[in-house]
């Protein structure tokens, strides 16, 4: 039995290879099999809507009304925050802006300064 790998995405232990790529039939995530060994050795890289690789610690503007879930508030363009923090998930920052909170962003609605 030969020894595959486990899935990327979902960490699943049921691949199987079709053709030059492995499939995974819990997630049906695909990938190629260089691509594999690869990928789970590299760190995951944010960047922002100008393609600027974003850190732990950075400065950032935000380049699009964005309204709050639940609140008539808006984060309004060209809103200054600092001192973020990048975490996995859909809305891949942390900060807190004043006058408003703690706030999840995207890094599509942000530049770095």
């Amino acid at each position: 039995m030969s020894a595959l790998p486990n899935c990327p995405k979902c960490k699943s232990e049921y691949t199987y290879e079709d053709g030059s790529m492995y499939v995974c039939p819990e997630c049906a995530h695909e990938w190629s099999a260089q691509a594999g060994a690869e990928s789970a050795d590299q760190a995951k890289v944010w960047k922002d809507a100008n393609g600027n690789v974003l850190q732990d610690g950075d400065t950032i503007t935000v380049i699009k009304d964005l309204k709050i879930k639940g609140s008539s508030s808006v984060v309004k363009v060209g809103t200054k925050v600092k001192n973020i923090r990048l975490v996995e998930g859909d809305h891949d920052i942390d900060c807190k802006i004043d006058g408003i909170g703690a706030m999840q962003l995207k890094s599509e609605f942000v530049k770095k300064i």
